[in-house]
């Protein structure tokens, strides 16, 4: 199940694949702590945060602060991760071949696979006595197309290297499981992530810009934080200090125990500190964790849908429905699941088995958790009206089965071969784009499969929202508010209908070579 935002904001995900991977750091804060006596590192087989031998206690008065007996026990536990991989890459053509300036640039240069060295640097944690480290998956997979991954080194704080065997990764929840082969290692616990509280401390300890053991604190900004880049986020939000390498490293709360894994920043442009961290919550990362460990592969609910995103304001203009409250079937994939079910794009899912759709609780979440063969009960508004439909769930693809589906877009099209075709312009929809009717020859060009039928888009005003949305020259409307359409006619009248009812917006269903997304459009007025 894919999701599409046209507005996204500049969250990036810390995925720095030759470089270093970047991370969260939890911002400057103190606290009170004392820990029991006793070495830094345990017996072989306890772990660092055995239940209680963290304890908090009042320091003396007018005594500072203090997270160093703390850290002094977990630090053992959290590991530098670095691989090395192979990038192979095509080399480019040289474009002075066969003439005279050939000799100068090199005759036939250019045309044979180039391979050069990468590497990438984040963290980990160690999470039982004979080896087993955590990280993310983006830590230790390849960076770039054409890129393999040749090795992977643990680094313990005592600088002791590990080679590490890769036992499985999840890479919709950005998740690796690595082994390395020692005994009697320090290692620590997850907690219970559904006990943090906005407003508590919480601690971090990684491999900032490769600088291994760096620990940083900060508190607990906010719970249940979607990304908008997984179709199942539900991160931990914090008032991270934002810096490269610390990625698949342990968040800490004040008992030791590990209720996060840093995973995603949102930056400043400049790869500078702005205060916004997040990380994936315990509770969700031990499951996958232990199935990982068992040797299997992370399963999910899948029926087969695009989804359009949640109810915002243009969703909320466009198609008249409260803000917040469901999310819009863009696409339903023939003869998958959902279509069985009888679910129709342009409908708007509300609740799922009873659990309303928010944007705290998505529909990708909701139907993720349900297990394959099992029924969700839909409730779907369509056409203003409420009705419920059953669908069976199926088994998610892996990501590469469901990126196979998926193609780039077109920059440009040729009309029919031998023919001539005069752009009509939909004249007074407001939409500030000019169609032709959407013929085979058209749709070969443009990358869309001979079954698609719609509206081919030949110019847009820069100056409209459409424009502003970045619809091309090439795109294909094959609805407008979710009703088919054929030809220009088609499109005004779409659009001359949602005036009468007073909406300012539409939903044009876009369709570019394979992918296609709900794109709301504001109407010029007039």
């Amino acid at each position: 199940m894919t999701s599409t935002d046209p507005s996204q904001e500049d969250l990036s995900p810390v995925r720095y694949a030759f470089a270093i991977t970047s991370a969260l750091l939890l911002g400057g804060a103190t606290a009170t702590l004392a820990l029991q006596p006793g070495a830094a590192q345990n017996s072989p087989g306890v772990a660092q945060n055995e239940p209680g031998a963290i304890q908090v206690a009042t320091p003396r008065p007018g005594a500072p602060m203090s997270f160093a007996d703390m850290v002094a026990r977990l630090q053992p536990a959290v590991v530098n991760i670095s691989t090395k991989q192979t990038i192979v890459q095509q080399q480019q053509i040289n474009p002075f071949q066969g003439t005279p300036l050939g000799e100068l640039f090199g005759q036939g240069q250019g045309q044979g696979p180039q391979r050069r060295e990468g590497a990438s640097l984040g963290s980990g944690f160690i999470i039982s006595n004979d080896g087993y480290v955590v990280t993310n998956n983006h830590v230790v997979a390849p960076g770039a197309r054409g890129a393999s991954v040749d090795s992977i080194t643990v680094t313990l704080p005592d600088r002791k290297e590990y080679t590490a065997r890769l036992i499985g990764r999840d890479p919709d929840s950005d998740l690796a499981l690595l082994k390395i082969d020692a005994r009697g290692l320090p290692f620590v616990r997850f907690g219970d992530s559904k006990q943090a509280r906005v407003g508590d401390w919480v601690v971090a300890i990684g491999n900032p810009f490769g600088l291994g053991g760096t620990v940083t604190a900060g508190i607990v900004s906010a719970l249940n934080r979607t990304s908008g880049l997984g179709a199942y986020d539900q991160f931990i939000q914090t008032d991270a200090a934002i810096n490269q390498g610390n990625s698949g490293g342990p968040m800490f709360n004040l008992q030791g125990e590990v209720i996060g894994i840093n995973s995603q920043i949102l930056g400043s442009g400049a790869g500078g500190n702005i205060g916004i961290g997040f990380a994936i919550p315990a509770n969700q990362a031990k499951p996958i964790i232990d199935t990982l460990m068992k040797g299997e592969r992370v399963s999910r609910g899948y029926i087969g849908v695009t989804l359009g995103g949640a109810i915002n304001d243009d969703y909320s203009a466009a198609l008249g429905l409260p803000k917040n409250q469901g999310e819009v079937i863009a696409r339903v994939e023939p003869s998958g699941p959902a279509a069985r079910g009888g679910l129709r794009a342009g409908d708007v899912v509300t609740r799922v088995n009873g659990q309303a759709v928010t944007p705290d609780q998505s529909l990708s979440r909701l139907i993720a958790a349900i297990p394959s063969g099992q029924t969700a009960r839909l409730d779907v508004i369509r056409d203003n009206r409420p009705q419920t439909l059953s669908v069976t769930v199926a088994t998610r693809p892996t990501q590469e089965q469901l990126a196979a589906l998926v193609g780039q877009g077109a920059d440009d099209f040729n009309a029919d071969e031998g023919a001539t075709v005069t752009p009509t312009p939909a004249n007074g929809n407001g939409l500030g784009v000019t169609v032709l009717p959407l013929t085979p020859q058209i749709a070969r060009s443009v990358g869309v499969d001979s079954t698609i039928q719609g509206v081919v888009i030949a110019a847009v005003d820069p100056s409209s929202d459409a424009g502003q949305k970045q619809l091309k020259r090439g795109d294909v409307i094959t609805a407008v508010n979710f009703a088919p359409v054929r030809t220009a006619a088609d499109v005004s009248a779409r659009v001359a209908a949602a005036r009468t009812q007073g909406r300012d917006r539409v939903i044009l269903s876009v369709q570019r070579q394979r992918v296609n997304a709900p794109v709301p459009v504001k109407l010029a007025k007039g």
